[in-house]
């Protein structure tokens, strides 16, 4: 398994090419079609409502981003379809809408936010309601988590999906985990055995040695976030990609 070349080629608009104050919340039906009008890659999270659907939704709760407040995993689907986004006219999307949105017209990377809470095994629901969906779309595609655990299961979900894991320096001031969990998740331990074919690593901290180690084994090395050009020229030192927000890349 391999990531497509476009995904190597095409800068990657994190949340989508969001900008709350032209009226494009992150992850919306707005800022997805803004990247694809501006021709670049999307890159979205799901979390999974109360009755098994997947949403594109970053957060674990709906305070930050609606007028809500609570848990989105304790609500349902029709309930969250109706909620507004701040900054816009418009709710939040499933998975399935935005999939009929972007078509295949741009690669779209789609990360699955960690369920277990503590990037343990507790996890599956989410992966397979994001299969569902997934299984007959056509276009460049690729998955990805910050949970091993969530990698394996969509290696197991959908095999035919390239599939990456998501990694960080780990520190402790950014992560409510055990210092012992983030100890070893900094390692990228996991890579081989969760069937990854790419990693997205923390831009300011690309120049690990383990990034250098896996680059070299042939892994294709992503990045986020990037958020000016010269962020985005020291990245490219070693990222093959960026994921971007807040400024415009060159697109080739």
């Amino acid at each position: 398994m391999t990531l497509p070349a476009a995904f190597l080629k095409i800068p990657l608009a994190h949340r989508a090419l969001h900008d709350v104050l032209a009226g494009r919340p992150e992850n919306s039906r707005a800022a997805i079609r803004a990247a694809i009008a501006a021709g670049y890659g999307i890159e979205i999270d799901l979390q999974l409502s109360a009755d098994g659907h997947a949403m594109v939704f970053h957060d674990y709760a709906l305070d930050r981003l609606t007028k809500e407040r609570g848990a989105i995993r304790l609500r349902k689907a029709a309930d969250l379809s109706a909620i507004a986004l701040n900054g816009g006219t418009e709710t939040i999307p499933t998975l399935s809408e935005v999939l009929d949105l972007v078509a295949g017209q741009v690669p779209l990377l789609i990360e699955l936010k960690d369920q277990d809470g503590g990037m343990g095994p507790n996890v599956g629901e989410l992966e397979a309601a994001a299969a569902r969906s997934l299984s007959t779309y056509h276009g460049p595609l690729a998955v990805m988590s910050f949970n091993p655990h969530s990698v394996r299961a969509l290696a197991q979900l959908l095999p035919q999906v390239p599939r990456g894991l998501i990694t960080s320096a780990y520190r402790a001031e950014d992560w409510p985990l055990p210092q012992k969990t983030c100890d070893r998740l900094r390692e990228i331990p996991d890579y081989n055995d969760s069937g990854a074919c790419f990693i997205s690593h923390e831009a300011d901290d690309l120049n690990r040695a383990r990034v250098t180690e896996l680059k070299a084994g042939g892994a294709a090395v992503l990045c986020w976030t990037v958020k000016s050009t010269t962020e985005e020229k020291a990245a490219r030192d070693v990222a093959q990609n960026i994921t971007f927000e807040g400024y415009l890349p060159h697109r080739p």
